[in-house]
């Protein structure tokens, strides 16, 4: 079996995820970050998108919103604002929310409702990523 590390998901709601794995793939602002045991201590920006993650042979996907991660060698830690797995994701309202981004992108908007624009619109294209529905 290969070596494993301890990996702790936690939203302001709840533990989302808490266990042993193998190896951890998320975003981060500067690209696709992965990790194994025994990684160099860290603190990273979590970004939104997919988190990939490989327990016991298999890989799990979620996905993930902004937040932070701590990496120790034999835990990482990542607080969130929401992780979903794909089985709590609404495609509708996914889709819905993506349009509605979209649509604010094409107007002029302030600088503040561009960024939050924005941000929707990464949510939603997350979510329907690990859906399966990109």
């Amino acid at each position: 079996m290969a070596s494993t590390f301890n990996l702790e998901i936690v939203t302001p709601e709840r533990k989302f995820f808490s266990g042993d794995v193998e190896m951890v793939i998320l975003k981060t602002p500067e690209g696709e970050m992965g990790i194994l045991k025994e990684h160099m201590p860290m603190v990273v920006a979590v970004d939104i998108g997919p988190i990939q993650i490989k327990k016991d042979g298999k890989w799990m996907q979620a996905v993930l919103t902004e937040g932070f991660m701590e990496v120790k060698q034999d835990k990482t830690v990542i607080l969130t604002d929401t992780a979903e797995w794909p089985e709590e994701i609404d495609v509708n309202r996914a889709e819905q929310a993506k349009k509605r981004a979209e649509e604010r992108l094409q107007r002029q908007i302030s600088e503040i409702e561009f960024i939050r624009s924005r941000a929707a619109l990464a949510r939603a294209m997350a979510r329907l990523k690990v859906k399966g529905k990109r």
